[in-house]
Parts: C-alpha cells; structure tokens; sequence
C-alpha cells in the first residue's frame, strides 16, 4: 500500500508521532518480517521501473522522493547535530542510502529481480568481513567457511544467471555485490558510530543531506524531458514511488532502529528472508527458475546461516 507524510508536517505532529513509533516497533522480530517484506517486494519494482526509466532515473526519483518526504525531519534535526555525527550520517548514507539506489536498477537491466534478491543475502557475510578488517572482530571456523560458501553461492548464480555470456553476467552482477557490501559498512558504522540518535532524527539528516545530489542527478538524466505522460510512464512512476516512499524512507527509519536495539549481524538477518519475497515475485512475474538459480541460493543461505554462530 501506498502512503506518504505530508511534507509540511508540522513541528508538534512529528513529536507527538515519535512516542507512538516508538511503542509500536519495539518487537525487534516483527521490525524484521516488515523489512522483509518491504525490501523483499523492493526488487521486482526495480525490475518493472527500469522497463521504463534509465537507472540514473529509477536511482535517482527514489532517493529524492525519500528525501522530500524525511526532509521535515531533517530540517529540525540538522542544527542539532554536530559535525561528527553529520560526518558519519553523510558516510553510511553514501554507503547505505545513495549508491546502492543507482546500484540495483543498473544491475537488474540484465539481472532477473529474484537474483538480485538473493544475491542481497550476502550482506551478513560483509559485515563479518568488514568486522574484523576493520575492527580486528575475529570469526570461528565455521564462520569463515559460511563465508567461503556464501560466495561459491553468489558464483553459481551469476555464472548461470541467463545473460547472454559469463563475463556478462558478473559484471552485472558485481554491481549488487558491490552494493551488498556498502549496506554492510553501512551497517557497522552506524552500530559503531550513530547509535545515539533515534532512527527518525537519523533517517531524516541521511536524507536530508542526499537529497541535493539526487535532485541533481535526476535533472542531469533528462528525466523531465523525456516523461510525457504516457500510462506505462505513470505505472513505472507508481513503482518508483512506492520504491521511494515505502521501500526507502520509511524502511531504512526501521532498519536504522533495528540496528540500533540489536546489532548490526542481526538487522542484516533480513536477508534471510528477502530472498524467498523476491524468489515469490520473481516466479509470479514469470522470471526464469532453473536448477542452478537453486542452488546459488540454497549456498548462500547456507553460509549465512553458519556466520550467525556468535
């Protein structure tokens, strides 16, 4: 479903929705079915946009319909912050909230949605990675070889993925890998770095601080110029939009908190989920479902399911 919040949302009424926010998302395994599903369903929207739009479009129309919509909230909250917390609010929505947008939709030109889903399912093997390059974090053995087995995973699947060759095939796909792994430094930093500010304060500062840069890419891409109205344009329009203002906006404020009340290895245990939203649309839509896609999967999901060993 479809909604959005009034951009002239005033002061008073986004403070008397925070309590509420609050006292509804508390169930850390409820915020993980609706990211699920939201980010799950995010994949074949991409795929329909892209039919119509250019990827710097789809990128771009969705983190500034995002960043409109958060922008009350940053506004207020900007001022507030100091340069340190901006400094990494601007880092890990880069990485979080900004290249993947553009990541994604240039993938899934070549790349079926449900792929693209499944793919997605390494971010927890980055964050391990990351954990302990960047902060010495080590792994057991059994961690290291759900690693090793998530990324035989994610070569069976590019590798037979359905493009026209191999090599194209990984280049399209190593975008989504690429973009796994900026959700995971993301991910880190805000656990390490930005714990201390609510999720809707740091949703609306991420956005509000992006915002410029997406208009600017969204004017450069001719999207005015070559919107004319037309009823596939106003469809694919609906699916950015809700990419937008439901898959973004409102889905990274509960990521954000979902990181925040656990870690960041659990928030990204949504991606045990997403796969089989994605894998479930992709079929519905008739996307290719072969032997080989399955067993991509089943390896990915298995080597995430043995770095969840604390």
């Amino acid at each position: 479903m479809l909604f959005c919040v009034d951009i002239v949302t005033t002061s008073s009424e986004i403070s008397s929705f925070l309590p509420k926010f609050s006292t509804v998302f508390q169930n850390r395994w409820l915020l993980l079915a609706i990211l699920a599903l939201t980010w799950g369903t995010s994949f074949i929207l991409i795929k329909k946009s892209v039919e119509v739009f250019t990827p710097y479009q789809v990128g771009a129309l969705r983190v500034t319909l995002a960043g409109l919509v958060l922008l009350p909230l940053g506004i207020k909250a900007l001022p507030k912050a100091g340069k340190r917390t901006l400094f990494w609010a601007a880092v890990t929505g880069a990485l979080g909230n900004f290249f993947p947008m553009f990541l994604f939709p240039m993938a899934e030109v070549k790349v079926s949605s449900a792929i693209a889903g499944v793919l997605n399912s390494l971010v927890p093997i980055f964050v391990l990675l990351f954990s302990f390059m960047l902060y010495g974090i080590r792994s057991s053995n059994k961690q290291i070889g759900g690693a090793v087995l998530g990324f035989v995973g994610a070569n069976v699947l590019m590798y037979f993925s359905g493009g026209s060759t191999a090599t194209e095939n990984y280049m399209y796909g190593l975008l989504i890998i690429l973009a796994t792994a900026m959700y995971a430094l993301s991910g880190i930093f805000i656990k390490k770095h930005l714990t201390h500010i609510p999720s809707l304060q740091l949703s609306g500062i991420v956005f509000t601080l992006w915002l410029g840069p997406a208009v600017l890419i969204l004017l450069l891409s001719g999207f005015s110029t070559d919107f004319h109205g037309s009823p596939e344009q106003w469809t694919a329009l609906g699916y950015v939009s809700i990419l937008g203002l439901v898959g973004t906006a409102t889905a990274m404020i509960l990521f954000y908190k979902l990181i925040q009340m656990t870690s960041a290895v659990f928030a990204s245990s949504v991606t045990y989920l997403m796969p089989v939203v994605a894998v479930f649309w992709g079929v519905l839509a008739g996307e290719e479902f072969s032997f080989w896609f399955l067993l991509g999967g089943i390896l990915i999901l298995g080597g995430v399911y043995l770095i969840r060993e604390k």
